[in-house]
């Protein structure tokens, strides 16, 4: 693993983030996700929202620059991971786990039941690290999931390749 502190994410590096979450992008392309329409990051008013609720975290490396982030909000008691990102020379390095570990300590310390997200299930260092994780696609999907999932297939994303899963806390 390469040495990195988990932090709340600072204003003043939203910016930074976008571009972390584009090179990221190249990782799903050449994996053989087809996004509708040009890749584009999360807009700067989605990541202050998230700065906002304290649901923005950073991998920085030992200068204190991010290298990886995960973005999240609260859906009907249950942590939602929107986003998670690390540049791309450095995956297969842990960060990835370990901001997702993070977001599911904030989740539990929040008393939130259940951390969910969505994903693409033929994307094997998407799909089987969030399986590695706990991670399972529900028989009974919550509502909220369900719905996040469905906007994303009508707005493009290819239906039999996007999944929900769900870590019960």
């Amino acid at each position: 693993m390469t040495a990195t502190t988990i932090r709340l994410a600072r204003k003043g590096e939203l910016e930074t983030l976008r571009a972390i979450e584009m090179d990221a992008a190249g990782a799903l392309i050449d994996a053989g996700v087809r996004f509708p329409g040009e890749p584009h990051p999360l807009s700067l008013e989605q990541l202050g929202a998230y700065l906002a609720d304290d649901l923005l975290i950073v991998a920085a490396d030992g200068d204190d620059v991010a290298v990886g982030f995960l973005a999240a909000e609260e859906i009907d008691g249950m942590l939602y991971i929107a986003e998670v990102d690390v540049i791309r020379h450095l995956h297969g390095k842990g960060i990835g786990r370990s901001l997702m570990l993070a977001a599911i300590d904030i989740a539990r310390a929040r008393g939130l039941s259940a951390a969910m997200l969505t994903t693409d299930r033929f994307v094997v260092f998407n799909y089987q690290f969030y399986r590695s994780m706990g991670f399972e696609e529900p028989a009974d999907m919550p509502a909220g999931l369900r719905a996040i999932l469905e906007g994303e297939i009508a707005n493009g994303m290819d239906a039999g390749r996007r999944v929900g899963m769900v870590l019960q806390l």
